[in-house]
């Protein structure tokens, strides 16, 4: 699915995109505030900037993606695979990171004291979190 059909469907009211299947997709910008993303495909993606404020990103994989900048506020990330993720400026504030995998991810110490949990989460430098 490419950034115009997606943002047709979700112009027309739909927020359940799991499973969806948006790798290497621009989102730069898209406001997607509360979208369930739980499941999909977003490897590469370039969601820069993107508002993703309570989103559903459960078990959603995002290897390599770009979300510098991006407001992740509030986002659910259980079981996301964020390795080689770029999250540099991103607000995780009181997002919940249980289980994710942050492996190569480039984010910083104090992005990541910002989030609510991060119990059991594999950190950027490969080790996991307790």
């Amino acid at each position: 699915m490419n950034r115009r059909e997606f943002i047709k469907l979700y112009s027309a009211g739909r927020r359940d995109f799991s499973r969806a299947n948006l790798e290497g997709a621009d989102l730069s910008g898209a406001n997607l505030v509360g979208t369930n993303l739980s499941r999909a495909f977003l490897a590469v993606a370039d969601m820069r900037e993107a508002k993703l404020i309570g989103a559903f990103l459960i078990g959603a994989n995002m290897v390599d993606a770009n979300l510098s900048r991006a407001n992740l506020h509030k986002a659910l990330l259980f079981g996301a695979n964020l390795s080689g993720a770029n999250l540099s400026g991103a607000n995780l504030s009181e997002a919940n990171l249980v289980g994710a995998n942050l492996e190569g991810a480039y984010v910083t110490k104090e992005q990541l004291a910002r989030a609510k949990s991060l119990q059991f989460t594999i950190m950027p430098d490969g080790t996991k979190h307790e």
